[in-house]
């Protein structure tokens, strides 16, 4: 079951709200568990695995009736777990260290995207050869909480360069409303979605990624959970883990592409009504979703970066202190538990 929901930021609270009543009038099973799982952004191929465990039926197999809501960057779908109107959501791992920080129960448990999906990137005819050219310049990204703004201050930051003294940050929308921004002149560099790179191009404003090559180990967007539902109902989660690990195993196997492509252009038809874009994006993001060297497999946290990250947003200020040691607001127990499923 599909509902997109565009969320401004003007009527972010509002519109939670109202999600929530939504939420809670949708139908209720004797046979299976309804889930609610919110997504940043439409993308769907950009959820694969979930868009694909839903349309091959893994959900269904574990006794889950699965919803996908949207909602507008990585902060609202944080929020719609923390508040409780979701039980899953997609959001990136620096917005996960600041909720946690002022105090919001949620884990992350599945990293969906093993290298980073970001980059900051420009138009490729201009003079920005580097992060160190963006002195003294404007940097867009899609919203002021999301997920890309965390990466962004990591990659600046790392390259010598101060929020508010020799950059500025602003928000512009993603995809379409991020080149009218380019082509306008609002902005010199925009930090950009696998996603929003493609339709970047697609619109004509043709970018490269200055990203320097260290940045990518930094991993992007996964799935979180609150720890009181890992408390109460483990087994919803690792049935939750298990049935999206097979979605993103079957979409990585060459003999399943038209399959998983067909799942995802009925997840969201618009956005595969060019088949080219569609496979171009597919490539790039499965290929994005690969496990790195020495992972202990599909969905893996890598511990070492995850406090990577935590040191990176302590030094730009985005943190004011690394997270409690003993609790460092992720898990791998889910994933270790799923592979078996997976051979």
């Amino acid at each position: 079951m599909y509902c997109s929901l565009k969320f401004t930021r003007r009527i972010a609270l509002s519109a939670l709200a109202v999600a929530a009543a939504g939420f809670a009038a949708l139908p209720v099973s004797a046979q299976e568990t309804d889930v609610i799982f919110v997504q940043p952004h439409p993308s769907a191929i950009s959820s694969f695995p979930v868009h694909v465990a839903i349309g091959a039926g893994f959900y269904e197999e574990e006794g889950l009736n699965v919803t996908v809501q949207t909602v507008d960057g990585s902060g609202l779908a944080t929020q719609a777990v923390e508040s409780g109107q979701a039980q899953f959501a997609r959001p990136g791992p620096g917005v996960v260290m600041a909720a946690r920080e002022r105090g919001a129960d949620v884990i992350f448990i599945y990293n969906v995207a093993a290298r980073s999906n970001f980059g900051v990137v420009v138009p490729q005819d201009g003079d920005i050869q580097s992060p160190q050219d963006l002195q003294g310049t404007v940097v867009g990204v899609a919203t002021a909480d999301g997920a890309e703004v965390g990466f962004a201050r990591n990659v600046l930051g790392g390259s010598g360069l101060v929020e508010g003294e020799d950059f500025e940050f602003l928000s512009v929308g993603d995809g379409g409303p991020a080149a009218t921004a380019f082509n306008r002149g609002e902005i010199a560099a925009y930090t950009a979605s696998l996603a929003d790179a493609a339709i970047l191009n697609l619109r004509g404003v043709n970018v490269v990624d200055i990203t320097p090559v260290e940045f990518q180990r930094f991993f992007g967007n996964g799935l979180i959970t609150t720890g009181e539902i890992i408390e109460n109902d483990p087994e919803l989660v690792e049935k939750f883990i298990r049935a999206t690990a097979r979605g993103h195993a079957f979409s990585m196997d060459e003999a399943n592409r038209e399959a998983a492509l067909d799942y995802l252009a009925q997840a969201n038809p618009q956005e595969s009504e060019d088949p080219a874009f569609a496979s171009a994006l597919f490539d790039a993001l499965t290929a994005n979703a690969t496990p790195l060297e020495g992972s202990e497999g599909l969905g893996w946290i890598p511990p070492d970066v995850w406090q990577e990250w935590q040191n990176v947003l302590v030094e730009t200020g985005a943190l004011e202190a690394p997270l409690d040691a003993d609790n460092p607001g992720f898990t791998n127990d889910f994933v270790m538990m799923v592979q078996g499923a997976l051979e």
